[in-house]
């Protein structure tokens, strides 16, 4: 096997991906070299086609693509080494072993190595959902890519489970292309997804937005036939005899939620939060294992690729310096949840630098205060309107606030 020794190694040439390589080649790193199975660069902003990007990093409103061009043209202007079409096989310690049609198998030797493969959808395997095995049941962003991708419609009436953000977004697209969508039913009594997805795909198209209610079966032989919904009480999410609900339709489309591509991380040996089904990290996205960094939806699913950029670009600098031997070791403290707070990402921080804390709801809530504890001190306080488990919030601490202490301490009272 031939074997190379790169500075920094990136897996995942999607937004986090493209953006740590960036991160570690304006921080200083010689030879970078992403590793991306897909055959071209862009990750999953390849198929969103809708606007609402860049806001933040950009000030200005790109479609997914466009996003991804940005980046794309970064590290073409660089001499950051692609390698599109290859899986990558294992994680070591200073290594990456690949294999692609052109290389055969190969072993790339990092001095740091980034972690960015991204999420995968859950399935209908995964949620469980009863009834007979047709044809026309999509995750949501397999239906996403193949209608604005490669140009097939995969239905003209569609019911959607789950209310996550792609799940609303394609509930918009598909009215778009013709189709009638029926209802978009949730399990819980709150959207997973952003309050802005609600507003511009389902209210302003007039889509029924069904909370605490959930599919029991579906219908059909060799294609969707219908589905049924039932109304799920609040308390143990178990469907309400008695509520059951025919929808015929030939499409179904499940948003049921985002798992971290992190099988590579497990073997690995790299400790894994069990909420966020990510690696642990600090905050210069260092994971258990020293040399190896992590950053985008691998870590912990964000909801605007604006943050996973700010973290990706982070995570690629400070890989960087890493591999150049010039980022500090320092003892580090945990992030502690609070009342109503489900994560903290980072889950560790090391006191001595500031440290973007972004954390998510339990349950939501209207008229809050999130407080920040230095152990039993409160640091700071900020009165929210309301607070929704799917809409990321965040808060700084420094220095200065952490001297001293054993851990930081987040809730929503």
């Amino acid at each position: 096997m031939a074997e190379k020794i790169y500075d920094v190694i990136v897996i995942g040439g999607g937004p986090a991906g493209l953006a740590a390589a960036v991160g570690a080649k304006e921080a200083g790193a010689e030879k970078v070299l992403i590793v991306e199975r897909d055959v071209s660069l862009g990750g999953i902003l390849q198929q969103c086609i809708h606007p609402g990007f860049g806001l933040k990093h950009f000030n200005e409103e790109l479609s997914g693509p466009e996003y991804a061009y940005r980046f794309i043209e970064k590290v073409k202007a660089t001499d950051i080494e692609v390698k599109l079409n290859t899986m990558v096989l294992e994680v070591g310690t200073d290594s990456v072993v690949g294999i692609n049609p052109i290389d055969g198998l190969f072993t790339a030797k990092g001095k740091a190595i980034v972690l960015a493969m991204g999420c995968r959808e859950r399935t209908r395997g995964a949620i469980m959902t009863p009834g007979t095995r047709p044809a026309g049941v999509y995750t949501a962003g397999a239906a996403q890519r193949l209608v604005n991708r490669q140009n097939m419609m995969v239905g003209k009436k569609v019911v959607i489970l789950g209310s996550g953000d792609i799940g609303m977004i394609m509930a918009r697209r598909m009215t778009l292309e013709g189709a009638q969508v029926l209802a978009v039913a949730e399990i819980m009594d709150y959207t997973a997804g952003l309050t802005r997805n609600r507003v511009q795909c389902l209210d302003d198209f007039g889509i029924p937005l069904l909370l605490s209610h959930t599919i029991v079966e579906i219908k059909g032989h060799k294609r969707v036939e219908g589905v049924v919904i039932a109304e799920v009480d609040p308390a143990t999410k178990q469907p309400i005899a008695g509520t059951e609900k025919l929808y015929e339709c030939d499409t179904l489309l499940l948003s049921c939620g985002l798992i971290p591509e992190n099988e590579l991380t497990r073997e690995a040996g790299i400790k894994i939060n069990p909420i966020t089904n990510g690696p642990e990290v600090n905050q210069f996205m260092q994971t258990s294992s020293e040399n190896i960094f992590a950053c985008g939806n691998v870590v912990h699913v964000n909801d605007l690729v604006d943050n996973v950029t700010d973290e990706s670009l982070r995570a690629g600098k400070y890989a960087a310096q890493y591999a150049l031997g010039t980022l500090p070791k320092a003892e580090e403290i945990p992030s502690v949840t609070g009342n109503n707070v489900r994560y903290i990402c980072p889950q560790r921080i090391c006191p001595d630098a500031p440290a973007k804390l972004f954390f998510r709801a339990g349950a939501p809530k209207l008229g809050v205060t999130m407080k920040v504890y230095a152990d039993d001190k409160e640091i700071y306080s900020k009165k929210l309107i309301k607070i929704n488990p799917g809409e990321m919030e965040h808060v700084e601490v420094t220095p200065e606030q952490m001297k001293g202490v054993s851990a930081i301490k987040i809730e929503v009272i």
